[in-house]
């Protein structure tokens, strides 16, 4: 399952970036090969962890965070890492709180966070990571060079998977037209959509953690992501029940989200998220027509749902006239010629590309 991290994390993340002041300071005090803890924030709570030190008072800079770190102890900054408050501090956390650390600076680390809720940073003098603490949770800086090469090879998977998902699309559409959509096109298109967001969230944490050097990176993943493609609640939507709610969807979409890396590539187990699991994968499923009603540019939802409910079914909605289309509530003549010239256009392009 695509690990997600909160957002007081995120941030911490984006803190120590390269190109940021903090990050320089931290590998100096790497390339100087002695280890630090710093705590991203000060409150009472911070002072009462507190023993010994003194303070500081001075802005931030990475020499003085270098120099600092020379000396044991602790490092208080304040939580917009401007100012450089204590050092040589002795935390002193709850040892009753859970870590699964070993070393002494990272469970003082990991206990620190916890009790404080403030970020904090463990730099190890003898395997010369970096890793910050936040919310229970540790994450671990990896070097520049080795995230630049993943994050190059999550963009090109996720072009990749984007490309099969506009085929997976377009023959889906085929099939609707034709009236022979399994259960099995439909999990696939779904499970094509699940892999996209993993990728597209994984390639996002990337860029964030690379600041400034991820900028080609972050360029490459918007241009991919301006490309409009429908979601997963599109897809099931149109395929579950009418009389299933959005609250039912959502809940499909959660269960999806949920389900371990290994299974998000079994389709039985995509089929069992999504509220399917009753059917055999080579059963006939007849959509609702909202994908393709949702292709349609200004269409309002309200018409489609109005839509949908008139004609009961895509092959309906496709075989229905103009006069029938303005019968429907909130539509006139001109919306009416649109969606049946929209729909006609959408069959005519779908038929050509499976047949060619």
């Amino acid at each position: 399952m695509l690990t997600v991290y909160s957002e007081q994390l995120l941030k911490a993340i984006a803190r120590i970036a390269p190109g940021t002041e903090l990050r320089e300071g931290l590998e100096r005090i790497m390339r100087g090969r002695t280890g630090a803890l710093i705590v991203l924030g000060s409150d009472k709570t911070v002072s009462a962890l507190s023993s010994g030190g003194f303070e500081i008072n001075a802005d931030f800079t990475p020499t003085n965070l270098r120099e600092l770190a020379k000396m044991d102890g602790a490092i208080v900054c304040d939580k917009d890492v401007k100012m450089l408050l204590n050092a040589g501090v002795q935390l002193m956390p709850d040892a009753s709180l859970p870590t699964n650390e070993s070393g002494t600076r990272h469970r003082t680390a990991h206990r620190v966070a916890q009790q404080t809720g403030f970020p904090v940073i463990a730099v190890s003098a003898s395997t010369q990571m970096i890793s910050v603490y936040v919310d229970g949770q540790r994450y671990t800086i990896e070097n520049t060079q080795s995230l630049m090469s993943r994050a190059n090879q999550a963009i090109q998977t996720l072009e990749s998977y984007m490309s099969r998902l506009e085929q997976v699309l377009s023959s889906l559409s085929s099939l609707e037209i034709e009236g022979s959509v399994t259960l099995r096109d439909v999990v696939s298109a779904v499970q094509r959509m699940e892999m996209v967001r993993r990728i597209s969230i994984e390639a996002e944490y990337y860029v964030l953690e690379l600041g400034t050097h991820g900028r080609l990176v972050a360029l490459q993943l918007e241009e991919l992501r301006s490309h409009t493609l429908p979601g997963a609640d599109v897809i099931l939507r149109d395929y579950m029940p009418a009389s299933v709610d959005q609250a039912t969807i959502s809940e499909s979409i959660a269960a999806l989200a949920a389900l371990e890396d290994k299974d998000s590539i079994d389709l039985t187990e995509i089929a069992r998220a999504c509220g399917f699991g009753t059917l055999d994968m080579e059963d006939s499923l007849s959509p609702h027509g909202y994908r393709l009603l949702a292709g349609i540019k200004s269409m309002p939802g309200a018409i489609a749902d109005r839509l949908v409910a008139q004609f009961d079914g895509l092959p309906s909605l496709m075989a229905a006239s103009i006069d029938e289309l303005r019968a429907v509530d909130g539509i006139g003549e001109q919306r009416a010629r649109i969606i049946r010239e929209s729909l006609s256009r959408m069959a005519e392009s779908s038929l050509l590309e499976r047949f060619m």
